[in-house]
């Protein structure tokens, strides 16, 4: 059976070995361990794209108990659980995937929101601060471009809201 090549797919493949905490290089995955991860991510969304949030959180739970280290598989679920408004466990995740990669763009993206969104304005600007500038906004910017003027409105909002107080 061929296997469908998915933008997730091809993100994998680009970035198998790149992964890095503050201790160095992650023992990176094998081509068909990344293969299973991004089908894995593909499916969450897929679900997701159903209406069916618990299940796709379900699926990438079940990937994360195979690939703890998986930064991505983290940054997805935070994502899905800021979109679901639930801010605590999308803080808990998003910080979890920026221990194993901290200039995970996507992933400062989703802490900054759940923390603004949990009022933690001076937090959430901060992380903000760290996406935009340097490595960060250069990983953001591969990934996922469309949040970088987003990010700065949020920015901007909270700039505002502090000088306000």
């Amino acid at each position: 059976m061929t296997q469908a090549t998915t933008p997730t797919t091809l993100h994998a493949q680009q970035h198998l070995g790149e992964m890095t905490n503050e201790r160095g290089p992650i023992e990176s995955l094998s081509a068909e361990g990344a293969l299973l991860l991004a089908e894995a991510r593909n499916r969450a969304f897929a679900e997701v794209a159903r209406g069916h949030l618990d299940m796709g959180l379900s699926v990438l739970h079940e990937a994360l108990s195979q690939e703890p280290l998986a930064h991505d598989l983290l940054s997805d679920m935070a994502a899905l659980l800021l979109s679901a408004g639930k801010l605590v466990e999308a803080q808990a995740a998003a910080e979890r995937a920026l221990l194993l990669q901290p200039i995970h763009g996507a992933s400062l993206y989703t802490l900054a929101f759940a923390l603004s969104g949990q009022g933690q304005i001076l937090r959430g600007k901060e992380a903000l601060e760290l996406l935009l500038q340097g490595p960060a906004l250069g990983n953001l910017m591969d990934e996922a471009p469309e949040l970088a003027d987003i990010a700065r409105v949020e920015l901007a909002r909270l700039d505002a809201l502090i000088g306000a107080a």
